[in-house]
């Protein structure tokens, strides 16, 4: 196909009949998926993936037996480890047509920036933000929050790009056991991770009292609070903040809301009773979330909503000369996104929602997110139903965390549950995770896969049973 001495194939139909085998092999591992398990690596893989240093013979052939079978595995309907999206077969369509553009989203006027502001404004109004709102698409929560913060920062020290945050002491506000993106987007910012304030938790939400206790206190103490971090879908057990509470408390206050719904946002598509869990987050200020978890997009792509366009824009707009813009022509096209985020060159997430969207429907994501509610819900009633089983907290939405040992001392169960889930992994039965609640090591299963079936959840709580039996 190559080796012409040029960037180009030598043969382009020799070429476009490797595409169609590589595209055909592709198809074939989504349309099996549930037959391919993650598997331990092989331990000559690496020296495989060596350049230069293989035979490079048949790339096709080196890809389909060397790369495909090597996957993480949250393409099987098994996997609900961490909060994993499985992919969809859209992905292939919208990957195949992003490469042959190759789309640079930072700015000017052509389509994939109209495709994003169209994705935007879809996710705009499924969260019911007003028309006016802003977005930018990122490579997740991770860095959508640091955006976030960095424009909530902006409101209460307008002078801070040019002068820096001297010392201010700035607070933040967030649920104990909130997301580490929240830890991390503060350090980057230099506001530090000492200053977030973790609030204590009423019945797995912030409690409002403690809150505004901590706010009078610091204030006293001649810190700055800016910030209030709701939570729409924790990591550990899937719980909601009462994010109607929590805009309460940031209008009486004065602050910004920002919610954190990685995945948890996506309970504004589901069906009763689930949909309320995140009844109040059309209030924020700003809401990070990503595609590429309970949308099942490929990886990588998230968002960050932001209220107030001004303020998005504020903290992040500079046109050198070489970024001019124009009325017309290439140049032109307002807005950019570079604008609206750290990045310059950027590529076209935007197409992956946009043909999952249009390939799929609203309606068939919403059916998706509601089941996978269910299933979670299916499994916490196996587990209570079950001998020698038993949940850690009820099922809240998406997430099921429980013991496999409840009759063990803690340290037992711990190991018990931690060999349990590794167990399953090798044997390519599930892929559970593991999580500390209460300083027990607990199975934990997020549901954010639409290839899960109730079958799936007998299987592998069978497996378990099967485990506990054989210990």
């Amino acid at each position: 196909m190559g080796k012409n001495g040029m960037l180009e194939p030598d043969d382009w139909g020799a070429f476009r009949a490797e595409a169609r085998r590589m595209l055909d092999a592709a198809i074939s591992q989504m349309q099996v998926a549930r037959n391919r398990p993650w598997q331990p690596v092989p331990e000559d893989l690496e020296a495989r993936y060596a350049i230069g240093q293989a035979d490079q013979g048949d790339l096709v052939a080196r890809l389909v037996e060397d790369v495909l079978p090597h996957h993480g595995g949250n393409i099987h309907p098994r996997f609900w480890g961490w909060v994993q999206g499985s992919g969809l077969t859209s992905d292939l369509i919208a990957g195949m047509a992003a490469a042959a553009v190759n789309a640079n989203c930072g700015g000017r006027d052509h389509g994939a920036n109209r495709m994003e502001r169209a994705v935007i404004d879809w996710a705009r109004r499924i969260m019911g933000f007003p028309e006016a709102a802003s977005g930018v698409l990122t490579t997740g929560t991770s860095q959508a929050t640091v955006l976030a913060f960095q424009a909530a920062r902006l409101r209460v020290i307008p002078d801070l790009r040019q002068a820096g945050q001297g010392d201010l002491r700035l607070t933040a506000y967030a649920g104990a056991g909130v997301h580490n993106a929240t830890v991390k987007a503060l350090e980057l910012l230099g506001i530090g991770s000492d200053n977030l304030r973790q609030v204590p938790l009423r019945e797995g939400r912030m409690d409002p009292d403690a809150l505004r206790d901590m706010l009078e206190e610091d204030r006293a103490a001649g810190a700055l609070p800016f910030l209030i971090v709701g939570t729409a879908g924790s990591v550990d057990l899937g719980l909601f903040d009462d994010l109607d509470a929590l805009a309460d408390v940031a209008a009486q206050e004065g602050l910004w809301l920002h919610v954190d719904g990685a995945f948890g946002a996506w309970t504004r598509l589901a069906e009763p009773p689930w949909r309320a869990l995140s009844d109040g987050i059309e209030r924020a200020d700003s809401i990070a979330l990503d595609f590429h978890k309970w949308m099942y997009v490929g990886y990588d792509c998230g968002l960050v909503l932001m209220r107030d366009e001004s303020a998005h824009r504020a903290a992040f707009a500079a046109r050198p000369a070489y970024l001019d813009g124009a009325p017309e022509g290439l140049a032109g096209g307002e807005p950019w996104f570079c604008d609206y985020g750290i990045d310059l060159s950027r590529g076209n997430r935007a197409i992956k929602v946009w043909c999952a969207l249009e390939m799929f429907g609203e309606a068939a994501f919403a059916a998706a997110i509601t089941d996978n509610c269910r299933l979670a819900a299916e499994m916490g009633a196996q587990i209570d139903a079950t001998e020698g089983m038993a949940l850690m907290h009820p099922v809240v939405s998406n997430v099921c965390v429980f013991t496999a040992a409840p009759e063990a001392p803690p340290e037992r169960q711990s190991q018990i549950n931690a060999q349990i889930a590794t167990a399953l992994q090798l044997a390519g039965v599930a892929v559970f995770s593991t999580t500390r609640i209460g300083g027990l090591t607990a199975l934990r299963a997020a549901i954010t896969n639409h290839r899960t079936r109730s079958a799936d959840i007998a299987t592998a709580l069978a497996a378990i049973t099967q485990l506990r039996r054989a210990d």
